[in-house]
């Protein structure tokens, strides 16, 4: 499914942040340049947000600024893209799962089965959570946007077999993003967790390397990897976000009008994104469905209860600390 881009850009480009008063800028000759890399596919809303608020930004600093959007994977992994962008070879990009190897706590939405329903999400991320971990972050050389893109709950995907309880995963090899929570909480109900970087994940699953994934709907759908697997299982075991981040240096660099305007572009875009997201979602399961995928609703508490004998919350409460797990808890309430 391709969600049409002009159904994104038409008229809503200056909605958002007003216009400030900048000098007047040559339209073809933009003062500030930045790229902003992604693994999104070009297609996911995750992308023609982003594009949508490049152009809001062009036109209310008269082409001053120029935010150029690099869509799957094109400069790099994500791993590849969070290096350059904290050594300042790329001004932006945006993930989830590869930020723990370097701020441990920016894992901490991906706590399995914490967030039953968006409006804890929101209130965590948008609260005083995220904000926590933002400031974490700022201590590795990194600004990050207020606003958490919406990536969906994660759902796993096989080959060969629905997964409907703990058993099911026993032995399973499935492809994980390379970061240690994700890692632990396969391990712990017995999978085989193989971490490969996003760009290749499509011609490992055609030739088995691996016999599932897990990421959310919309991703499924629109790096078609439906068409290499024929089950999926409804599990939402992780809500993933992606935090939008920007080389501290190079974002300190900018006047405070170019940073006030790109913040509230970016922010926009995030918070439309996330009702793109769920619409996304719903028309994803529906095409692939017609395209001959097995959906299952999974029961998440046998899951629960294994994470919990298996130590996995305890184990993670130790990791990120009790003041974070505090944040976490007051939103979602006691793991």
């Amino acid at each position: 499914m391709t969600i049409s881009r002009r159904a994104f850009l038409g008229t809503t480009l200056a909605a958002g942040a007003a216009a400030l008063p900048f000098q007047r800028a040559s339209a073809q000759s933009a003062k500030y340049r930045l790229r902003y890399g992604t693994a999104f596919p070009a297609s996911h809303p995750g992308v023609l947000r982003i594009i949508e608020a490049s152009e809001a930004i062009k036109k209310q600093t008269n082409g001053l600024v120029d935010l150029q959007v690099y869509p799957n994977s094109q400069l790099g992994s994500e791993p590849d893209m969070f290096t350059q962008t904290r050594s300042g070879a790329l001004d932006f990009m945006s993930t989830s799962g590869v930020n723990q190897t370097v701020v441990p706590v920016g894992g901490i939405n991906a706590v399995a089965f914490a967030f039953e329903s968006y409006d804890k999400v929101w209130s965590a991320m948008d609260g005083d959570l995220g904000n926590y971990v933002r400031e974490q972050f700022g201590k590795v050389g990194l600004h990050v946007m207020p606003k958490v893109l919406d990536n969906g709950y994660r759902n796993i995907t096989a080959s060969a077999k629905p997964i409907v309880t703990p058993d099911d995963l026993k032995g399973f090899k499935i492809r994980v993003p390379g970061n240690p929570l994700w890692v632990t909480l396969f391990k712990t109900l017995g999978a085989a967790p193989t971490p490969i970087n996003f760009g290749e994940l499509y011609a490992a699953l055609q030739t088995h390397v691996v016999d599932g994934q897990e990421n959310p709907l919309a991703l499924i759908q629109s790096a078609k990897l439906y068409e290499v697997q024929k089950y999926v299982s409804l599990s939402g075991h992780i809500w993933d976000g992606h935090y939008i981040f920007a080389n501290a240096i190079r974002w300190n660099s900018l006047p405070q009008d170019v940073r006030t305007t790109v913040t509230a572009a970016l922010s926009d875009a995030a918070t439309k994104q996330r009702q793109d997201i769920q619409e996304f979602n719903e028309k994803a399961a529906k095409e692939m469905q017609a395209a001959g995928v097995t959906f299952n609703k999974v029961d998440t508490k046998p899951f629960r209860d294994a994470l919990r004998a298996g130590g996995f919350y305890t184990e993670w409460k130790s990791k990120f600390g009790a003041d974070a797990w505090a944040l976490l808890e007051k939103s979602v309430g006691q793991l």
